[in-house]
């Protein structure tokens, strides 16, 4: 998904900085959409490396009108009983955790220019429990919250923040490593109503539309893509 969105992005206008842990990844987006992306390597499980990616981001660029909260991972569908420190702590930090703290060092500079646009890449685990196990939902929760709570504050100051509520996406993501045997007869009856897997590029779509100017009235807004899953 973030592959689709910067591509995206960038055909609309958009000078691109291209984030990932692995660094093929980042080379290959970034040889794709050439001179208007840079890349960066980074953890962002850990507090310094996000913070690093915003200050290198406001180096090469000079500004960040968009930040896109996009770096997720699964978590095994592991039930709360079954859930390690370690499991626990690192599925926070990137899915919550790692946006804050980009949220927390972006947010000053947005506000010194006057403007800025926060999407996150919410789940429907943000709002059902039955969809993952408990530290994804969890996470998931919890962002769909720190979207909300940046629109209240910092909405009147020219900074938006909404959310896109996913729900299956072709991608790389899974269950996680280590799924749990309780997790996985619960995924079973989730899929048996799953009523289809979106492309990368329908979930890019939406995301153009919310950073953009025709959504300049839609902030603290959570919208679902799911294709009607969450009804079901």
């Amino acid at each position: 998904m973030g592959k689709a969105m910067a591509e995206l992005f960038s055909t609309n206008g958009c000078k691109v900085v291209v984030v990932d842990v692995i660094e093929d990844r980042v080379k290959q987006v970034v040889a794709k959409i050439g001179s208007n992306a840079r890349g960066m390597v980074k953890d962002l499980s850990n507090k310094d490396s996000v913070e690093a990616m915003i200050d290198e981001t406001y180096q090469m660029m000079g500004k960040i009108d968009i930040l896109c909260n996009n770096a997720g991972i699964m978590d095994g569908v592991t039930p709360v009983a079954e859930t390690s420190d370690e499991l626990w702590q690192r599925v926070l930090n990137i899915n919550l955790n790692a946006p804050f703290w980009a949220c927390r060092r972006t947010i000053p500079k947005m506000l010194k220019d006057g403007h800025g646009i926060v999407l996150n890449t919410a789940s429907v685990a943000s709002f059902f429990a039955g969809k993952s196990g408990a530290p994804y939902t969890v996470s998931k929760h919890g962002l769909v919250g720190l979207t909300k709570s940046i629109a209240v504050f910092y909405g009147d100051k020219g900074i938006r923040s909404n959310a896109m509520v996913l729900g299956a996406v072709n991608t790389a993501i899974g269950v996680g490593s280590n799924p749990s045997p309780m997790g996985m007869e619960l995924m079973k009856k989730v899929m048996a109503s799953l009523p289809g897997v979106a492309d990368p590029s329908q979930i890019a779509n939406l995301g153009l539309f919310l950073v953009s100017d025709d959504s300049s009235f839609v902030n603290g807004s959570c919208v679902f893509i799911d294709n009607g899953w969450s009804v079901f």
